[in-house]
């Protein structure tokens, strides 16, 4: 939820801190106090359009920064290992709301500081401007895809996105719950589109991607037909090196066996007693003394030195005569010139021939354009089509049940906004492309169609409503939303949502934001009482003459949170205008009568 708003030098607005409830905010003030520089604010830091207009007159620059606190759950979506390494944060991350914003801020470098994130943005009165995150600088359209996860403003300009189809479909899912079937078809279509992108590939090869093919081919048989081992090269080179001094060895190792155990080889008695004999006739001699102590000891240790002997005697003799022949030596100089050859194309060593060949079979089957591999490939193309569709058919299945829903709820709300006779229909169709209907969100298109009033021809939502028509429309399909999927883990910011409505109709508004606010943090800027009523925390805006030292600065707005009295009195003012007893009592008894019987956020809605 937003935590604070800070704002200087914005507008009339020298400097400015709010800090919005959990649940509902009332932004009131009479009609040009500045109401409007806040959603000018929210709109800054969340890389909207940098206008040099807006900096206050005589300052330098203008700032705003915004801080969300974040629940635990999507502070610890950071460190879960699911943000999708191949791009987290994004649409296809499976996070939405707070956990996609800490997975997008995670990609931009910058983690949640105590579980909050900070987005700040300045703009010189020259037209420059800076956004930055968390201390970092970023661009802004960083900012803006975090914004956009944490923040949804329902004003008269920013309407026009849910004309989009994609953002009516987004809307759609979300109310659907089809998290696992819109996943299931996006796995089936990824894996469709490969093929495709693969099959394309092939197609459009030309003699030099042919050729390649030959090369690789030709090589990996070359590779296949000597069979090269890991290691084996050095292995030859090793045993060539024992064979070309066989002579040596054999000389050293014998006269070493002979002065070590004269027993393992044939020497003349003449040479005199072996190492082991003389160790032995040493412990014999020792052991013959009576007297214990050292001289036992002694002869223990010459025991243990002549069974270390006895292991380097057995390993020498191992080595006797395994020098191999002239002809071996020829085969293995062949063997390590064919070794050679493959390092020298292919190396270093033979484990990267080894694997230039693995990689170099899996470029083959990319590059082999025969018919028979294309009339292959293609037939694979078929299956994961036929897969892709039957997911699409059961994603369409559950966007059409919830469409129907919906519509019916929305209408029935807005009776309750004073808009009646108005409906909506949330119609789902079969992509009109019968060659290959199928798309990355399936094969549905998906319209929000709005009647304003009785009589009146549907219309493609936003262009068929006013400004507050289309606030309180939002209004209502948020509500259906939030009801039906419980907490949105956003902040909802309504503008213009009172246009047009008053008496009962107001309470009826006021009791709704109220109800949203329960499962989401909502601001609204309103001008009627009845609506402002609601509010767990009301900010009033006003306007203030400068001070008769600084009459170039011009008129300055003032920000303050009012309570007790204070908002009783803002209340009366709003109801007639002047604070007289009467007022003041009418205030008081709505604020008294503004309560909702319903649980606290997260606990559900009973009703109204």
């Amino acid at each position: 939820m937003l935590e604070e708003l800070d704002i200087r030098n914005l507008g009339p607005i020298r400097e400015a801190t709010i800090a919005p409830a959990a649940g509902m905010t009332a932004i009131t003030g009479e009609t040009g106090a500045g109401k409007s520089m806040l959603l000018s604010a929210i709109r800054l830091v969340s890389g909207g359009a940098a206008e040099s207009s807006r900096v206050s007159a005589g300052a330098d620059e203008a700032w705003a920064q915004a801080i969300f606190a974040l629940s635990d759950d999507a502070v610890a979506s950071e460190h879960s290992g699911d943000t999708n390494d191949a791009g987290s944060g994004d649409a296809d991350s499976g996070f939405t709301g707070a956990a996609a914003a800490v997975a997008k801020a995670h990609d931009a470098g910058v983690d949640p500081e105590d579980g909050e994130l900070f987005l700040s943005r300045t703009v010189r009165a020259s037209g420059r401007s800076r956004a930055v995150l968390g201390g970092k600088s970023v661009p802004r359209s960083v900012l803006g895809g975090i914004a956009g996860e944490l923040v949804t403003i329902h004003g008269q300009t920013d309407q026009l996105k849910i004309a989009a189809s994609s953002r009516q479909r987004e809307f759609l899912d979300r109310v659907a719950g089809d998290e696992a079937e819109l996943a299931a078809y996006r796995k089936a279509w990824d894996a469709l589109a490969a093929m495709d992108e693969r099959l394309e590939r092939l197609r459009s090869q030309e003699s030099s991607a042919r050729q390649q093919a030959d090369y690789l081919r030709e090589s990996i048989d070359r590779i296949n037909r000597i069979d090269p081992q890991p290691g084996e090269d050095e292995e030859l080179k090793a045993r060539r090196e024992r064979i070309e001094n066989a002579a040596d060895i054999a000389q050293g190792v014998g006269s070493a066996l002979g002065a070590l155990d004269a027993s393992q080889v044939d020497v003349d008695a003449a040479d005199g007693a072996s190492a082991v004999e003389l160790i032995n006739h040493a412990v014999t001699s020792l052991r013959a003394i009576r007297v214990g102590g050292t001289f036992a000891e002694q002869a223990d240790r010459l025991e243990s030195i002549n069974a270390d002997l006895g292991d380097v005697v057995f390993a020498l003799s191992q080595e006797l005569g395994d020098e191999g022949s002239v002809e071996d030596l020829d085969q293995i100089n062949g063997r390590i010139h064919e070794l050679g050859d493959l390092t020298r194309r292919w190396g270093p060593t033979l484990a990267d021939v080894l694997a230039w060949r693995d990689k170099a079979a899996f470029d083959l089957e990319d590059l082999d354009a025969s018919p028979e591999k294309v009339a292959e490939l293609e037939s694979e193309r078929q299956t994961l089509y036929d897969a892709a569709l039957a997911a699409a058919d059961v994603l369409s299945a559950a966007r059409v049940a919830a469409a129907a829903d919906l519509g019916a709820r929305v209408t029935e709300e807005l009776g309750s906004l004073a808009m009646l006779g108005a409906s909506l229909e949330v119609r789902v169709t079969p992509r009109d492309k019968a060659d290959d209907p199928l798309g990355p969100y399936g094969r549905d298109d998906i319209a929000f169609l709005f009647t304003p009033f009785e009589g009146s021809p549907q219309l493609p939502m936003g262009k068929s409503a006013s400004g507050g028509e289309l606030s309180r429309l939002m209004l209502a399909l948020e509500l259906v939303a939030a009801d039906t999927r419980g907490g949105a883990d956003q902040t909802f910011i309504f503008d213009e949502v009172d246009a047009g409505v008053g008496g009962k109709a107001a309470v009826e508004l006021g009791k709704r934001l109220a109800r949203l606010a329960r499962s989401a943090q909502v601001i609204v800027v309103t001008h009627l009482a009845q609506v402002a009523s609601w509010a767990d925390a009301q900010f009033v805006v006003t306007k203030e003459p400068p001070d008769a030292d600084d009459d170039d600065l011009g008129v300055v707005t003032t920000i303050a949170e009012v309570n007790g009295e204070t908002r009783v009195h803002e209340i009366a003012r709003m109801l007639s205008g002047s604070e007289s007893e009467a007022s003041l009592d009418h205030a008081r008894e709505i604020l008294s009568d503004s309560r909702l019987t319903l649980p606290l956020a997260g606990a559900g809605v009973a009703g109204d």
